[in-house]
């Protein structure tokens, strides 16, 4: 899996995902496995909830824009690897029928400083529904592999990857 090295990435730069829509019974299953609330399981009981309505989890948006960033055009090479959360906010509900897509954002780059192979990327990734309002922002730092100097450094890289 070869994409982009840290010198690839600069501040500013922005990357795009497809659309995916959401549906009522995917918002139902993910409910009753990973978050078993009322207004994630059951229209009628969700109506006398906060959300006024069925909402998908959280933690749904949450792996719902994982999926979207992994086929979207960000492509660090060795995959998108998460080093943490600066920030995770839900700012409105994912409702049935939703169509979703992410916009994200380079905020830093930068080389390890113990790890000469790879570096960090800060992006802010915001989900996006089809009236293009924020469903989910986060930002987070991502570790990316350094472009290979030489062709023993490479198969070095790979097989530090293999082991993280």
């Amino acid at each position: 899996m070869i994409g982009r090295f840290l010198e690839d990435f600069a501040v500013g730069q922005t990357f795009r995902s497809g659309r995916v829509r959401i549906d009522k019974e995917r918002i139902k299953t993910f409910g009753a496995e990973f978050d078993p609330q009322p207004f994630h399981l059951d229209e009628e009981a969700a109506r006398d909830t906060i959300f006024g309505g069925l909402a998908a989890s959280g933690w749904h948006t949450a792996a719902i824009t994982m999926r979207l960033l992994v086929e979207s055009d960000l492509k660090p090479a060795g995959g998108i690897v998460g080093a943490g959360a600066d920030e995770f906010r839900w700012p409105r509900p994912v409702r049935p029928g939703d169509e979703l897509r992410t916009e994200s954002e380079v905020l830093a780059v930068r080389p390890s400083r113990s790890r000469p192979d790879q570096g960090l990327i800060k992006v802010r990734t915001t989900t996006l529904n089809q009236h293009d309002e924020a469903v989910q922002i986060i930002i987070a730092n991502l570790v990316v592999r350094r472009r290979p100097t030489q062709r023993g450094e490479e198969k070095n890289i790979t097989e530090l990857a293999d082991r993280a």
